[in-house]
C-alpha cells in the first residue's frame, strides 16, 4: 500500500510576490548567499536557471548535511508558483517522490507563500518528510530579509 503524505504551509512576507517568486524561479543560485547556514552550495547540472526541466545540484543542511537534484517540473507566472520534483540525493533514499510546490501571490505590498510538500515513502517505517517542509519553510524569511535589504 502507497504511504502518501503532503504538508502544506503558508507564511506572510514582507517583501513583493514578484522578488521573493524571482528569486526562487530565476535566481536559485543566491541561497548560498542568502542562508548560508542552510545552503552550502547550488550548481546547475543541465538546462539553465530558469527553465522547466533544469537540473540542479544542491549541498544543503536539513538536520544533517545531505546533497540532491532536483528538477523545475512547472512554473507559471500567473499566478507566481513553482514545482520542484527530487531526482536523487538522500531524501530519494527514504522517499520514491518529493515535491515542493511553491506560491506567491500579493497582498497588498506584502507576499503570502503557500508551499506545498508531497512525497511517498519507500515503506511504513520512514518518517514523515516535515524537515523538508521545515527546511524550505525556513529559508522564507531569509529570502525576505534579503530582499528587504537590497
Amino acid at each position: 500500500m502507497a504511504q502518501l503524505g503532503k504538508f502544506e504551509s503558508q507564511l506572510e512576507l514582507k517583501s513583493p510576490a514578484e522578488k521573493v517568486f524571482d528569486i526562487f524561479r530565476r535566481k536559485s543560485y543566491l541561497f548560498p548567499k542568502i542562508v548560508p547556514q542552510m545552503v552550502k552550495d547550488v550548481k546547475l547540472v543541465s538546462g539553465d536557471w530558469e527553465s522547466v526541466g533544469s537540473v540542479r545540484l544542491w549541498n544543503y543542511v536539513a538536520g544533517d548535511c545531505e546533497s540532491g537534484k532536483e528538477t523545475v517540473e512547472a512554473f507559471a507566472d500567473d499566478p507566481k508558483s513553482i514545482t520542484f520534483t527530487y531526482l536523487d540525493g538522500a531524501a530519494m533514499d527514504l522517499y520514491k517522490s518529493l515535491k515542493v510546490g511553491f506560491q506567491f501571490s500579493s497582498e497588498g505590498e506584502h507576499c503570502m507563500t503557500k508551499k506545498v510538500l508531497a512525497y511517498e515513502k519507500r515503506n511504513a517505517n520512514v518518517p514523515d518528510a516535515d524537515k523538508y517542509l521545515e527546511f524550505t519553510c525556513g529559508m522564507l524569511p531569509s529570502v525576505d530579509a534579503y530582499l528587504l535589504k537590497a
